[in-house]
């Protein structure tokens, strides 16, 4: 059974109602609403149907392609900005511009926008939070549906502290839908917010089943293998080697996905992929496609790709036919393809795309990079997982035998190339490898602006106004 089309059968999404508000609520961390009535719990956590119809709003609040947040467009747009990998058209608008020339301020609109990513991932966690404590509290929901559920609750606040931490690093960490425990609270530092990632994603692929089932086959829900894929990046980025190597060969050898081959790699972004790891399901609701697919392309005229990037793809990659397009030949406007839906070509009952989560190429370069850095195979096993990729990509393989070889830096064009403007990867990746400063200011619009405190966006002054234990982060001032 389709998610969407299950939750918007009328008496779903009426018990879906007693739930909705009490997450509507948490639009600031600070203003989450008072606990739900214990008459309102037991009705939206009465039984497995209602209790899964909780869980699957919340699915659906991240896919919806109208509503500003960082699980549609906003992280791979504001975050290729603050990369080098994209630019608006529209030069001087100072929305946009403050993350393209990393000037970012609270006093200007980006801080206004700063909110996409704050608000929107804790009232994922808040929602996260109440179904876990919901289904535990629960009589009437049988034990499988509370395991199932709960590992997808931990999932989703294990994906939503992963962007918080790496956007702004220390951050407050809610576990509760208490509003007297979490009305004022203060940053918790960022060693132990990865600490409770890790514990919610190993929580999680315990307690969740490791196929598709739930949804018709469908990759919508998270399973066993979206929180191991999640785990494996987790692990990369604390450069636990052994850890990211463990882990993104279990999902490798899962048996669930695998990789398109070269002539039909303009198939990767499809709804249901078999690459897919998690999607989002797109409602067939106006635009009738992914958030990004509407604003990325062309017809809406609104992101552009940067020389850099251009100037980056080798020639003949199979990635740079399909995934990029561009105007006029005589303009050489280039912008990403990812996604090839829009308004413009979806209607209703004509969806075709979902928004990837985690897809499986991912843990092919998280395995090269964690054997570059000595885990498993060493580097004979990380060329191995490099040339896969590139092979789909209708390259040639690369030899260590060429002079001048770096295998660090086969990984990190491999990470540049196969994942652009897609989920802010760049940006989070020239942070965690420590050549971003290097990078970014040897472009011209960012040339003086970088520094180490641009690394990290600022803390919203409406979250600061609100919550008086918050701290700004360093080189933002006080407000």
């Amino acid at each position: 059974m389709r998610v969407m089309s299950f939750i918007n059968k009328r008496s779903s999404h009426f018990l879906f109602l007693f739930f909705l508000p009490f997450c509507l609520g948490c639009n600031k961390l600070v203003h989450i609403p008072n606990p739900i009535s214990s008459i309102t719990a037991n009705q939206t956590f009465g039984s497995d149907a209602t209790a899964t119809s909780a869980m699957l709003g919340i699915y659906s609040y991240m896919g919806n392609p109208n509503q500003p947040s960082f699980s549609n467009y906003t992280t791979s747009f504001y975050l290729g900005e603050s990369a080098d990998e994209l630019i608006d058209e529209a030069s001087g608008n100072e929305t946009y511009d403050h993350f393209l020339s990393n000037t970012l301020t609270t006093s200007t609109n980006a801080g206004t926008i700063l909110n996409y990513f704050w608000q929107p991932a804790y009232y994922d966690i808040y929602c996260a939070n109440a179904i876990i404590s919901g289904v535990q509290a629960s009589t009437g929901v049988s034990a499988g549906t509370k395991a199932q559920l709960t590992g997808e609750a931990k999932f989703i606040r294990a994906f939503c502290y992963f962007y918080l931490t790496n956007l702004f690093r220390d951050i407050p960490l809610v576990l509760t839908t208490d509003f007297n425990q979490t009305v004022l609270l203060a940053k918790t530092p960022q060693a132990k917010i990865y600490q409770q990632i890790i514990s919610d994603l190993q929580d999680a692929a315990a307690l969740m089943i490791s196929d598709f089932s739930l949804s018709g086959g469908q990759p919508i829900r998270a399973n066993k293998w979206a929180a191991k894929a999640l785990l494996a990046r987790v692990y990369l980025f604390q450069k636990n080697w052994t850890g990211a190597d463990s882990a993104a060969t279990e999902v490798i050898n899962s048996g669930q996905f695998s990789l398109l081959d070269s002539l039909s790699i303009n198939q990767v972004f499809l709804a249901n992929s078999q690459e897919a790891i998690l999607q989002l399901q797109t409602p067939d609701v106006y635009p009738y496609s992914t958030a990004e697919g509407n604003y990325f392309n062309f017809n809406n005229v609104n992101v552009w790709i940067t020389p850099q990037l251009m100037n980056a793809f080798e020639p003949n990659d199979l990635r740079r036919a399909y995934w990029v397009d561009t105007t006029y030949a005589a303009y050489s406007y280039y912008f990403p393809n990812k996604y090839q839906s829009s308004s413009y070509t979806a209607s209703q009952g004509n969806v075709t795309e979902n928004y990837n989560l985690l897809r499986l190429a991912e843990q092919y370069l998280i395995r090269a990079e964690a054997e570059a850095n000595g885990a498993g195979g060493g580097t004979g096993a990380s060329l191995t997982d490099l040339n896969v990729i590139r092979h789909r990509a209708g390259l040639p393989n690369l030899s260590d035998s060429i002079p001048g070889f770096s295998l660090m830096a086969a990984v990190q064009q491999e990470w540049r190339i196969e994942f652009f403007a897609e989920w802010g990867h760049r940006w989070l990746d020239l942070k965690r490898w420590g050549n971003a400063l290097q990078t970014l200011d040897s472009i011209t619009y960012k040339m003086g602006n970088i520094d180490s405190s641009q690394l990290l966006y600022p803390i919203s002054s409406v979250e600061l106004r609100t919550d008086p234990n918050l701290v700004q982060n360093p080189g933002y001032g006080s407000n």
